[in-house]
């Protein structure tokens, strides 16, 4: 049974015309733990595929808003362990790199994705994750594809983008282009799902 976790509602009003029978959605409600806590319960009940999708924020300014791209990797920007052990940015005790992979179905372009339990302009979050290669940051992907991976269940995101850096503050073309970002998210997810 595939399982989709989002974090919103209007996420998953985007979502639902889409699914197929024997889906499941999950509106997990914003932030890592939410989403890792879904996504956990959602495998836990039977779910052998975890899709993710919803809208994110871009860091490369050729981004448009509303574009859609697959997650091929993702990773904790704001995980930190250096000082304790000196592993490198988003490398959890446990592993050797601080990449989760995902699957792709190979119908957008894909890009690496980075999470953290934040929503700012802070360009030192900002330059977090492009150290880490990433060009998309959200709040839930990397969460869900930890669970994923400990679970060894499958896992594939895909997100739109509300607001790209360098084009103002990020907070505030997030809540301009939200309507725009969806309506290209639901258009995308008849190919993608």
């Amino acid at each position: 049974m595939r399982t989709v976790v989002v974090a919103m509602e209007c996420e998953a009003e985007a979502v639902r015309p889409h699914l197929r029978d024997g889906d499941r959605l999950v509106v997990s409600g914003i932030g890592k733990v939410n989403a890792a806590a879904a996504a956990q319960k959602a495998i836990d009940e039977g779910a052998d595929e975890i899709l993710n999708c919803g809208v994110a924020g871009g860091l490369d300014a050729s981004m448009g808003i509303g574009d859609v791209y697959e997650i091929s990797q993702a990773v904790e920007y704001d995980f930190d362990l250096a000082d304790l052990n000196g592993t490198g940015l988003g490398v959890h005790d446990e592993r050797t790199t601080p990449y989760f992979d995902c699957r792709t179905a190979e119908t957008h372009l894909s890009r690496i994705l980075a999470t953290g339990d934040r929503f700012t302009n802070d360009v030192k979050d900002i330059d977090a994750a492009l150290s880490l290669g990433a060009t998309i940051r959200d709040m839930e992907g990397a969460a869900i594809a930890h669970v994923c991976e400990r679970n060894g269940v499958p896992c594939r995101m895909l997100k739109a983008i509300s607001d790209v850096c360098g084009k103002g503050k990020m907070t505030e073309q997030y809540k301009e282009n939200l309507g725009k970002t969806l309506a290209n998210l639901g258009a995308a997810l008849d190919l993608w799902l």
